[in-house]
């Protein structure tokens, strides 16, 4: 069986899916990032870190949003010496942390990302729902906004905005992903920066005539 996109309603969903980002940026909200398959991974750690974003990019661990995710993130800023974190959660951790020479680093590859979430986030940004099935879960149990990459194999019930298309290809993720990214910078940025940033009208023999007179 064939299963075709229709390529208007992923631009529809991309749309919406930088104006509700861009909002969000606006305001000072945090995103998570969330894609741990092997197509995933690499991309949604460089646009995530590139927004000064929290992400998961190796595997999504059980309670990261509804019961370890502010002392996972802490104990692994504090391990990290993270200043802020550290005079926030030393104490605890000074008490009943283990340095255990692998369990950092495993929790290193898990957490890495986590490191400046400091709050559960505004919205979740997932490549794959149906990969992702436990971040979607927990998502929704504190009511967070979840924006997803979907393919035909995927229930866009599932989430509050689809973006409908091929969630297998690095090319797919990429593109959309970066383009999240790029509506986020681009929002948070300070208004004296976004002007200077603005690209250029291109040139034109009207435009050229009229700068003359």
């Amino acid at each position: 069986m064939i299963h075709i996109i229709d390529v208007r309603e992923t631009i529809r969903g991309l749309l919406r899916a930088r104006k509700y980002l861009q909002k969000v940026a606006s305001t000072g909200g945090l995103v998570l990032f969330v894609g741990t398959k092997r197509q995933a991974s690499d991309t949604i750690d460089q646009q995530a870190t590139r927004c000064g974003m929290p992400f998961v990019s190796d595997r999504w661990l059980g309670g990261t949003l509804t019961t370890s995710a502010p002392f996972a993130a802490g104990s692994l800023a504090w391990r990290a010496g993270s200043p802020a974190i550290q005079r926030r959660v030393g104490d605890v951790f000074q008490k009943n942390a283990v340095f255990d020479e692998p369990r950092i680093s495993e929790d290193d590859r898990n957490l890495n990302g986590m490191r400046m979430m400091n709050r559960l986030p505004e919205c979740l940004v997932v490549i794959d729902p149906r990969k992702e099935k436990n971040a979607i879960g927990e998502a929704k149990s504190w009511a967070s906004p979840l924006w997803a990459l979907i393919d035909t194999d995927c229930d866009p019930d599932e989430v509050d905005l689809p973006i409908p298309g091929n969630d297998d290809s690095i090319r797919s993720i990429e593109l959309i992903v970066q383009l999240l990214a790029d509506a986020w910078r681009r929002a948070a940025m300070p208004p004296a920066r976004r002007s200077r940033s603005r690209p250029k009208a291109p040139w034109s023999p009207a435009a050229s005539t009229a700068q003359r007179n």
